[in-house]
């Protein structure tokens, strides 16, 4: 088990930068892959970027890549998502999430979510 609790959303202008930030606790936090997923008002909820346990290996959806770096701290237990270049369509409930198995595109574990809005 492990619990996610995300901080750093806010509301910003468009071109503005914000990093969120994830912390776990509970069991090791390196043993568990992460992700950064967001949902907008009437949308479906969407991954944003994701990581492997060690930091080597990232994947990012196609709207923000070149804009958002996703990273983590394991000594922290701690994973961020860098955000760059914000746009109004950025705006969203942005959660962290966890799984500890790779080849499924499920996640055990979610945060509360933090809530982003970018104004034109």
């Amino acid at each position: 088990q492990v619990q996610l609790v995300e901080s750093g959303g806010g509301l910003v202008q468009a071109g503005d930068s914000l990093r969120l930030s994830c912390a776990a606790s509970g069991r090791t936090f390196s043993s568990y892959y992460m992700g950064w997923f967001r949902q907008a008002p009437g949308k479906e909820r969407e991954s944003v970027a994701t990581i492997n346990r060690s930091g080597a290996s990232t994947v990012y959806a196609d709207s923000v890549k070149g804009r958002f770096t996703i990273s983590r701290d394991n000594a922290k237990n701690t994973v961020y998502l860098e955000m760059n270049s914000l746009k109004p369509e950025d705006t969203a409930v942005y959660y962290c999430a966890a799984k500890t198995r790779v080849f499924t595109t499920e996640y055990d574990f979610w945060g509360q979510g933090t809530q982003v809005t970018v104004s034109s």
